[in-house]
C-alpha cells in the first residue's frame, strides 16, 4: 500500500513510518521543510512538500495514495484554538480527498480530558470543555466520512507516548525539575495519566490502517493508570532532587502551562482495542523507560 503519512519525520510519525516500512507498505511523507525533507529522502521515503495550511498539497498527497495516516499537529499551547482549528481544516480536506475510495484514513486525537476520574473507554466522548473536547470535532469529521465511502478510524493517543526522542510532556518536567530544583507532583499525586511506548503506538497506527472497521475509535494506551506522583518519584530518583507536593492551586504557577494537564486524573482502558485488532503492547512501560535513563542524558 502507498501511504500518505503527515507528520512523518515526528515522534511518532517517525516511528509510523519505520512500521510501515517493515511491513512492506510504501510511503509518501509530507514535509514542511528543507530540513524534513532531507531527512525523509535520506531514510529511502518519497517527499511530498507542503504543510498543513497547504490544502491543495494535502489532496494532491491523498490523492495520490492508497491510503492516508494524520499524525501532525501544530503543538503550540500558546494558541491551542488555532492549531485546533488548523487540524480540522487539515482533516476535513483529507477526508473529502478520500470521499468514494473506499480507502483507510486514520487519524490522531487525544485522551486527555475525555472523562476525569473514571477509566474512560473507546466509546467515550470528552467533557465540554476539557483539551480533549477541542479536538472532538476533527474526530467527528473524519468519523463522519464512513458515510461517504472513506475506512475512517480515530487513534486516540495519552498524556506521555513515551521513548528515546521524546519531547513531550515528559522531557518537560524533567526541565521544570532541574530549574526549580525540586521534583514537584500537583495535590497529593493520586491523579493518573496513560501512557504507552512510541513503537507500540506505531504498530497501532499500522493495524488502524490495515485493518480498522469505519468508524472505529482506538486507543492507543498500554498502561491506564500511572500516578503523577510515581513520574515525580523516578525523576527525582534520577535527578537526585527532593520529591515535594505542590498544592493543586499552585500547579500552574510551577508547571506553567503544564500544570492543567498534570492535574488531570483521566486514567484510560485500551480493552476495545486490543480485542477489535489484536493489538498487544509490548516496549517498556513508562516508568521502566525512565529507569533506562535515556530522558536524562544531555
Amino acid at each position: 500500500m502507498r501511504v500518505f503519512v503527515t507528520g512523518a519525520t515526528g515522534f511518532i510519525g517517525s516511528a509510523i513510518v519505520r512500521e510501515l516500512k517493515s511491513a512492506g507498505h510504501q510511503i509518501l511523507g509530507l514535509a514542511r521543510s528543507d530540513e524534513a525533507a532531507a531527512s525523509l529522502a535520506a531514510a529511502g521515503t518519497e517527499v511530498h512538500r507542503g504543510t498543513l495550511d497547504d490544502l491543495d498539497s494535502l489532496r494532491r498527497g491523498a490523492a495520490a495514495s492508497d491510503g492516508v495516516i494524520h499524525t501532525a499537529f501544530v503543538h503550540d499551547f500558546s494558541d491551542y484554538a488555532g492549531a485546533v482549528r488548523t487540524d480540522l481544516r487539515a482533516v476535513e480536506t483529507l477526508g473529502e480527498a478520500l470521499a468514494g475510495s473506499d480507502r483507510p484514513f486514520v487519524i490522531t486525537s487525544g485522551t486527555a480530558g475525555l472523562t476525569p476520574g473514571r477509566v474512560v473507554t473507546e466509546d467515550d466522548t470528552p467533557d465540554a470543555g476539557s483539551p480533549a473536547a477541542a479536538r472532538m470535532p476533527a474526530e467527528q469529521a473524519a468519523l463522519s466520512t464512513a458515510a461517504r465511502g472513506v475506512r475512517a478510524s480515530v487513534v486516540r493517543l495519552p498524556p506521555s507516548v513515551h521513548g528515546e526522542g521524546d519531547h513531550g510532556f515528559v522531557p518537560r518536567l524533567i526541565s521544570i525539575a532541574r530549574a526549580t530544583g525540586v521534583s514537584a507532583y500537583p495535590g497529593d499525586g493520586s491523579n493518573r495519566w496513560a501512557a504507552v511506548h512510541r513503537l507500540d503506538a506505531a504498530h497501532l497506527f499500522r493495524l488502524a490502517l490495515e485493518a480498522a472497521p469505519a468508524g472505529a475509535r482506538l486507543h492507543g494506551v498500554d498502561e491506564e493508570s500511572v500516578p503523577v506522583r510515581d513520574i515525580a518519584d523516578a525523576i527525582g530518583r534520577h535527578l537526585k532532587l527532593p520529591v515535594t507536593a505542590i498544592p493543586r492551586e499552585q500547579a500552574e504557577a510551577h508547571f506553567g502551562w503544564l500544570g492543567a494537564f498534570l492535574s488531570m486524573d483521566v486514567p484510560v482502558s485500551s480493552t476495545l482495542t486490543q480485542k477489535q485488532l489484536g493489538w498487544h503492547p509490548v516496549q517498556a512501560t513508562l516508568i521502566a523507560d525512565l529507569e533506562e535513563g535515556h530522558y536524562f542524558t544531555e
